[in-house]
């Protein structure tokens, strides 16, 4: 059992059980596109972010919306961010997909903060452009590649303005961008994760409750 008074969660495929832009993708069409995107391996990460941003131009929010909500959340996450509130210890989503998305999903489970990248929109169209999180081009802890979104930057900003040591920090993920927070943490939990996440995690589960061990 630990002092924990802080838990970031990494979104797709960590709280929900799919991965937002890939199911929005597969009922408009375009995930043939996101795919070629995903694995074009000239240019950066946050670029391709960027670019996958623009296959979103001109549909509504209240669409992306409506799909997303119907991803499943995954077992046991309600349970355990319930568990997490009544212990008095802060929540956080850090996602490299979109804010709007983050901040509903916040709102759904009663997440204390979402941090994301903004889909810029005009009278509720979403315009193709994006304003990634990671402004100014930060590298990942880990990995030295440069992410729409620095998750270790954003857990030690979090811990620097709530006055929590890095140390007293849990971080939850799956992905590769996730393996940043997970080294920085104070506890490292990999959740349903591949092999190089799973590696570089102090916990490896499938089970989300397994948090509630820690705490």
């Amino acid at each position: 059992m630990g002092n924990y008074k802080l838990v970031m969660f990494d979104m797709d495929g960590t709280l929900i059980n799919g991965r937002g832009i890939f199911v929005i993708a597969e009922k408009k069409g375009f995930k043939d596109e996101l795919i070629r995107l995903i694995k074009h391996e000239k240019i950066d990460y946050y670029q391709r972010s960027i670019e996958i941003a623009k296959l979103s131009k001109g549909y509504t929010t209240k669409e992306y919306l409506e799909i997303f909500r119907k991803i499943p959340i995954n077992n046991n996450v309600e349970e355990t961010v319930k568990k997490l509130k009544e212990k008095n210890i802060k929540t956080a989503i850090s996602t490299d997909s979109y804010q709007i998305l983050a901040n509903d999903l916040k709102e759904r489970l009663g997440i204390d903060f979402a941090f994301a990248n903004s889909l810029i929109i005009n009278k509720d169209i979403i315009t193709g452009d994006l304003e990634i999180h990671n402004k100014e081009l930060t590298k990942d802890f880990y990995s030295g590649w440069t992410y729409s979104i620095c998750k270790s930057c954003v857990l030690e900003q979090l811990c620097k303005d709530l006055n929590i040591p890095i140390e007293e920090s849990i971080a939850v993920g799956d992905g590769k961008v996730d393996i940043g927070m997970l080294k920085r943490a104070g506890l490292g939990i990999a959740f349903n994760a591949s092999e190089e996440v799973r590696k570089n995690a102090d916990v490896v589960t499938e089970d989300m409750k397994k948090i509630l061990e820690y705490i």
